[in-house]
C-alpha cells in the first residue's frame, strides 16, 4: 500500500493481491482399505454350539458305555442239562479279557458323568481354554481305554463264534447263544462309545481353534 498528495489531496493506491499462479492444488484420490476385527460374539456363537454338542455326545456315550458295562456284567447262561460231575454254565468272569472290558467301561462311564459339569462349563463361558484343553486330554485317554477293552474283548467274542481250528478251539455259541449275544451286544456298545469318543475329540480341536 503507497499513498501520495495530489493537489492537496492523499491518494492511497492499494495493491491487488496476486493471483496464485500454482492454481488448485490437484487431490490425489486414495482407496483405504479397512479390515474389519473380528466378531467375538459370532466366534463365540459357534463355539457355544459346538459345546451343546458336546454336552449331547457325552449323554449318548454314557448311554453306550453304561449300557456295555450292564450287558457285560449281568452275561451268564447256564445250560439245562449236566452231569454227575460237571456243570454246563458260561460267565463272563470265566475269561480275564471280560473282567477288563467291565472294569474299563465302568472307568470310561465314571469319567463320563464327571465330565458333564466341565461341558456345562464349556457352554456358559465358550472362550474358556482350559476347561476344553482338560477334556481334550481325559477324552483321549479315556478313548483309547474304551478302544482297548472293546477290541480285546471282540478277539473273544470272535473265537465265541468261530473257533480257531489250528488250534482246536472249538465254536461255543451253538451250544451257548446267549451268552455269545449278550457279549456281543456289549462290544458293538463299547465300539459305538469309542466312536463318540472320536467324535469329543475332534469337536474339542476345533473348539480351540483361534479364530
Amino acid at each position: 500500500m503507497a499513498s501520495e498528495r495530489v493537489n492537496d489531496s492523499t491518494v492511497i493506491h492499494m495493491a491487488e493481491p496476486k493471483a496464485n499462479g500454482k492454481g488448485k492444488a490437484a487431490m490425489a484420490s486414495s482407496t483405504t482399505k479397512v479390515t474389519q476385527p473380528p466378531n467375538p460374539k459370532a466366534a463365540g456363537g459357534y463355539k457355544k454350539g459346538i459345546a451343546i454338542c458336546d454336552f449331547i455326545i457325552r449323554l449318548c456315550a454314557i448311554g453306550a458305555a453304561l449300557g456295555a458295562t450292564a450287558t457285560m456284567g449281568t452275561t451268564d447262561q447256564t445250560l439245562p442239562f449236566f452231569t454227575q460231575f460237571f456243570q454246563f454254565q458260561a460267565e463272563y468272569d470265566d475269561f480275564p479279557v471280560f473282567m477288563f472290558f467291565l472294569v474299563a467301561n465302568a472307568i470310561v462311564s465314571a469319567y463320563l458323568v464327571l465330565s458333564l459339569p466341565f461341558s456345562i462349563v464349556c457352554i456358559i463361558r465358550p472362550h474358556a481354554a482350559g476347561p476344553r484343553l482338560l477334556l481334550v486330554i481325559l477324552d483321549t485317554v479315556m478313548m483309547a481305554l474304551t478302544m482297548a477293552a472293546a477290541a480285546s474283548a471282540a478277539s473273544i467274542v470272535y473265537l465265541a463264534h468261530n473257533g480257531n481250528p489250528n488250534a482246536n478251539w472249538f465254536p461255543i455259541c451253538q451250544q451257548f447263544g446267549d451268552f455269545c449275544q449278550s457279549t456281543s451286544g456289549a462290544v458293538v456298545a463299547s465300539f459305538i462309545s469309542a466312536s463318540l469318543f472320536i467324535i469329543l475329540i475332534v469337536l474339542s480341536a476345533f473348539a480351540l481353534k483361534r479364530k
